[in-house]
This record gives C-alpha cells, structure tokens and sequence, in this order.
C-alpha cells in the first residue's frame, strides 16, 4: 500500500507508468495497491479458470470469462481480478470506452500470492469490496494449498458456503450445467 494524504482515484492510475504488465495499480477505499507479476503457478491456475469457464460459457452463450480485467466500481475503487464471469446482459451496459468493466460481474476470482498482506487484501478488502458492489459470487483460490473458498450472496453480502479440496469438483448456481474438476486445474 502507498500512503498519500487525499484518496487515490481512477485519474490518478492513467498517469501511472506502463510497464508491459509487470506491475498492477489497484485502488481500493481510495488507497492505492501495487503488486508485481504473480507466480507463474498462480498465472497458470488463473488461465486452467478462465479456460473451464470459456468451455462451459461457450456452450452455453450466457456470458463470458476474461483474465485479468480492469474492474471499476467508482473513482476510488478500481481493480483488476484474476478472472471475471459476466452475463452478456450485464455486460451489453457495463463497459468503458476504454474497454474496463464498469459494473460488477457475476463471479469474480482471486488467486492468493503469497505474504500476509496479499492474502489479507483478497481475503477482507476485496471480499468486502465485491460484496458491497453486488458480485454475486466471489471465489478465492490457493494455489499452494490447492483450495478454493467459495462465497456466494446471501442478504445483500457474500457469505463463505464452502471451501473446495484438490478432489472436489467446483460447480455454480450462477453457471448452470458447470462443472469443474479442481485435480484438474491445479495440476502442473
């Protein structure tokens, strides 16, 4: 986290230096986020994500899944997930001209990096911040540990329902017909 003395906005992120994806600029509450290129593990689940979802999404024609989208919620809450699932219909008024989501997604997902206060940015403020723009379901995947803590909304906040071993198969009411063996997405 960099420390200034008024709230950090979407203007200030275009006057961030381009630095070909090494470096990711998030604002949250204001507060400004910088975090460097992921593991390449923590890459490869994210892409195993997005693929599963492209499988299924192409089948069905509901929506789409993108890896690693700007997100903007306000001037002071802007981010950039793992992968993100969202309903055509939703996204048909929910996009920039600079091609950001401006609206939440249905299902957003984080793949924790390693250190206290990476995990503790996708565990509290983020699951805080998506619950609080309306994501309908928030997925929180450890590599290393080879889980994924599931959260869904229920009264008007996302909630923890359950956390997925490497044996289980991830499924969503959101996706319906999805199925996802997690042996397979965290294998390699």
């Amino acid at each position: 986290m960099v420390v200034n003395p008024r709230p950090w906005t979407t203007r200030d992120l275009a006057a961030m230096p381009d630095d070909w994806g090494w470096t990711r600029y998030e604002i949250i509450d204001g507060e400004l986020y910088v975090t460097r290129a992921p593991h390449i593990r923590h890459q490869g689940v994210a892409g195993k994500i997005q693929f599963v979802l492209e499988a299924w999404s192409r089948q069905t024609k509901l929506g789409s899944p993108f890896q690693a989208p700007g997100v903007i919620f306000s001037p002071v809450d802007a981010v950039i997930p793992d992968v993100v699932w969202i309903s055509h219909a939703r996204m048909a008024h929910g996009l920039d001209d600079a091609g950001h989501l401006t609206v939440a997604p249905e299902l957003m997902v984080e793949v924790l990096s390693p250190g206290d206060s990476n995990e503790q940015r996708d565990k509290d403020i983020k699951l805080n911040l998506y619950s609080r723009y309306g994501v309908q379901e928030y997925w929180i995947v450890n590599w290393q540990q080879k889980t994924v803590a599931v959260y869904r909304r229920q009264s008007a906040q996302l909630i923890l329902v359950g956390t997925l071993l490497a044996g289980d198969a991830l499924t969503s009411p959101l996706l319906p017909g999805f199925t996802a063996s997690l042996s397979e997405i965290f294998q390699g």
